[in-house]
């Protein structure tokens, strides 16, 4: 009897079973995703994901809507849903067979927070069919999230510095011309008397007699003959006012009993000078003289060649030629400005003759923040329009972890100079630090010329997810910064020799040493990075339980 019931309620079952209108539940088996563990990239979390439809699962009369969701502890987040359609829907979406089934590729991509350090990835499905909606359960297909991009590091990216232009010696020289006759060498009374020598010789007389402030290194004499004559004759010529004017210099400074080399040289033929003048005169045919001169090398075919020009050549003669024939006097010496001690010690002193640039100077001469802070206020106090000291102050504060401090100075000093390459590059660091990647961008593109510009624009790079190009601006900068783009660059062995170099590690230096560990498989780096981050960050290797770049090496971490 039993036998004889068998049969029929089996078969009954089998009829149930093909004849029940709703789809079953998927196998996570079924997909695959790119990566296979989701990461933060620019600020956003991309996925590709390939799905497959069973054989003979699809109904074809039914319409699927597959939504990726990213859920957490307390909160979710959806991407874009993809549609998918049976074979009898009247429709645009991808159709999909029956009896053959079908696979589909789709893309989402979610707005990174940090809370979806520790997530997963979920496949939500709506099917419907005529008027009747129902979901079957998610599959989760992934774990996310790999937040390595998201490290803070730009915290600890030095700041630009606005410098001091503060030279103790600057070289420098005093000239006068002594101008002879044509075809002239003597020196005639009316030059020698002339304002311009008169001061000249002032100057020498003062740069020799205070030692403490100049030093006189020696002086030039070059003397000319116009270009117009015969080589030979020119030759002599511009000798012959070397050595006259150079006995004249000589007799000048023993009287003054002033003891420095006299360096005197002579030009027979200066044709550069007469290009320089020519070049510069509203001569007609100018042009031409130029040509001329460009076209011919040899000095008398030159001299033949213009002269042929004839409606020009008395205009040379008259107001060219003459400014030739002379011989140029330089006296060249150091400024000598006040020495480190000097300075230092009119800065306490409270003193008003120290300069701008003599007072940024100052700070640099001093490892005590307190007494550099002090040095950028009185600066502030005198030279209020001036950025750099409102820059270097928000620099201090960048430096000690006080970002809201720092931009207060950057703006400030924004508000004296808009355009200055370190403030520009500085405001970029604090709207990357907020995470105003747009408003960074903005900033750093007037960075050029600051001396961190290319770490800034580096940081820039990583927040925008171009790893490649954040490594080549970094280039050899030995930051936190700059390891972590060549770790998501994957270039694990420079990560691990940029760690190692850099000056002053902090507990994100043995984080990141910790993640090239987790990455090149190497579970003793791992642990001793993080026994380092742990004495000197207890809440970072706390969070470390989170991050899924330890994920096999909780054990290690703990």
């Amino acid at each position: 009897m039993i036998k004889k019931l068998y049969l029929p309620l089996v078969a009954l079952l089998v009829l149930a079973l093909s004849s029940c209108s709703k789809m079953g539940e998927l196998s996570a088996d079924y997909f695959t995703t790119d990566p296979e563990v989701l990461e933060a990239i620019g600020g956003k979390v991309p996925v590709t994901i390939t799905g497959k439809f069973p054989e003979k699962y699809f109904k074809k009369n039914a319409t699927v809507e597959v939504t990726p969701v990213l859920r957490w502890d307390g909160g979710e987040a959806k991407a874009q849903p993809a549609m998918f359609q049976g074979e009898k829907v009247q429709g645009n979406d991808q159709t999909i067979s029956y009896k053959a089934g079908g696979t589909y590729t789709m893309k989402a991509v979610f707005d990174y927070i940090p809370e979806m350090a520790k997530s997963e990835l979920y496949l939500d499905f709506k099917i419907k069919k005529g008027k009747k909606e129902y979901t079957i359960p998610s599959v989760k297909i992934a774990d996310g999230v790999i937040a390595t991009s998201e490290l803070p590091t730009v915290k600890s990216a030095n700041a630009a510095y606005a410098a001091d232009k503060y030279q103790r010696i600057i070289k420098q020289a005093k000239e006068a011309q002594i101008m002879f006759l044509i075809q002239q060498a003597n020196l005639r009374a009316s030059e020698l008397k002339s304002e311009g020598l008169k001061d000249f010789h002032k100057q020498v007389v003062t740069v020799a007699g205070d030692t403490k402030n100049y030093k006189l290194n020696n002086i030039e004499i070059s003397a000319y003959a116009s270009p117009d004559g015969g080589l030979d004759l020119n030759d002599k010529l511009a000798k012959n006012r070397q050595n006259n004017t150079e006995k004249y210099m000589n007799q000048q400074l023993k009287k003054g009993k002033i003891e420095t080399e006299v360096d005197a040289v002579y030009t027979a033929q200066d044709w550069d000078g007469f290009q320089e003048l020519v070049s510069k005169s509203n001569i007609q045919d100018k042009d031409l003289i130029l040509r001329v001169l460009s076209m011919y090398s040899d000095p008398e075919q030159r001299e033949t060649e213009i002269k042929n020009i004839s409606s020009v050549y008395k205009t040379l003669a008259d107001e060219i030629l003459p400014q030739l024939r002379r011989a140029r006097l330089t006296a060249n010496y150091d400024a000598i400005g006040r020495s480190d001690e000097e300075i230092n010690a009119a800065f306490d002193a409270n003193e008003d003759s120290l300069s701008v640039d003599e007072l940024l100077y100052a700070a640099t001469l001093t490892q005590d923040n307190a007494r550099k802070e002090a040095i950028y206020k009185r600066t502030i106090q005198k030279y209020p329009n001036d950025y750099r000291a409102y820059n270097d102050l928000g620099q201090m504060a960048y430096a000690a972890g006080d970002l809201n401090a720092a931009e207060n100075y950057f703006k400030q000093a924004a508000s004296k100079n808009a355009n200055a390459p370190e403030v520009n590059t500085n405001l970029g660091l604090c709207a990357l630090v907020k995470g105003n990647v747009a408003e960074a961008e903005t900033y750093l593109s007037k960075s050029t010329g600051a001396d961190t510009a290319n770490e800034a624009l580096g940081n820039l790079y990583i927040k925008q997810g171009q790893y490649d190009r954040a490594v080549q601006a970094f280039g050899d900068t030995k930051t936190n910064s700059a390891a972590l783009a060549q770790i998501l660059a994957k270039d694990y062995n420079k990560a691990k020799s940029t760690l190692s170099a850099v000056k002053n590690p902090d507990a994100y230096t043995d984080y990141l040493m910790a993640i090239v560990g987790a990455r090149t498989n190497n579970a003793d780096l791992v642990k001793s990075s993080m026994d380092k981050v742990a004495q000197k960050d207890a809440a970072l290797a706390a969070s470390a339980q989170n991050d899924r770049e330890f994920a096999k090496y909780a054990n290690e971490i703990k």
